[in-house]
C-alpha cells in the first residue's frame, strides 16, 4: 500500500462551494496511486485522528479532502493551522464500513445481492450513507431493499 506524508496549512472553500475546511493534495500526487482520483485514503492527523476519505476535484486538475469541524476540533486545530498529515491507501476497496444491517440482507437475498454487487462503488457508499442516517432497524431494512431495488431504475431526465 502506497502512503504520502505532508503537513500544511488547513484551508476553507468559498462559501458558494460549501466552505468545507480542506487539505489540497496535487494532482501529481494522486496519479502515483493505483487508482489515481479514485483512490479511498485513511486519513491521519498530527498522529492521532484517523478517518476514512476520499478526494474531490479543487476545479484547478488539483484535489481535496474535507476536513469536518468535529475532526478539526479532535485534534484542537482552526483554519489556518499547520497540520501534519497521512495518506494511506484504504484496504478497503469500499471505503466505509458495511452496515450489520445491509450484511444480513445481502446474506438473505441473493437477487437484492445481485442488484447490490451490481453497483459501482460510489453507488454502495451512497446506499450505506443512507442507512446509516437512519436509527430504527426496520425502516433501515425497508429503506435497504428500496434503495437497492431503485438503484436500478433510470433516473427521471430532468426537465430543460
Amino acid at each position: 500500500m502506497k502512503n504520502y506524508q505532508s503537513e500544511q496549512a488547513i484551508g476553507q472553500l468559498e462559501k458558494r462551494k460549501e466552505g468545507y475546511f480542506f487539505l489540497k493534495i496535487d494532482a501529481e500526487i494522486i496519479n502515483q496511486f493505483k487508482n489515481k482520483r479514485h483512490t479511498r485514503f485513511l486519513c491521519t492527523l498530527d498522529q492521532t485522528l484517523t478517518f476514512q476519505c476520499g478526494l474531490n476535484h479543487l476545479g484547478d486538475g488539483n484535489f481535496f479532502i474535507i476536513l469536518s469541524t468535529k475532526n478539526l476540533n479532535a485534534v484542537g486545530k482552526n483554519l489556518g493551522d499547520i497540520i501534519s498529515f497521512e495518506l494511506l491507501e484504504d484496504p478497503n476497496p469500499l471505503g466505509v464500513d458495511m452496515p450489520e444491517v445491509l450484511e444480513a440482507l445481502l446474506e438473505q437475498d441473493e437477487d437484492l445481492k445481485a442488484i447490490f454487487e451490481s453497483l459501482t462503488l460510489g453507488k454502495k457508499r451512497n446506499v450505506i450513507h443512507s442507512i446509516n442516517k437512519i436509527k430504527d432497524i426496520d425502516k433501515q431494512i425497508q429503506k435497504t431493499i428500496q434503495i437497492i431495488n431503485d438503484s436500478t431504475k433510470p433516473r427521471p431526465k430532468r426537465p430543460l
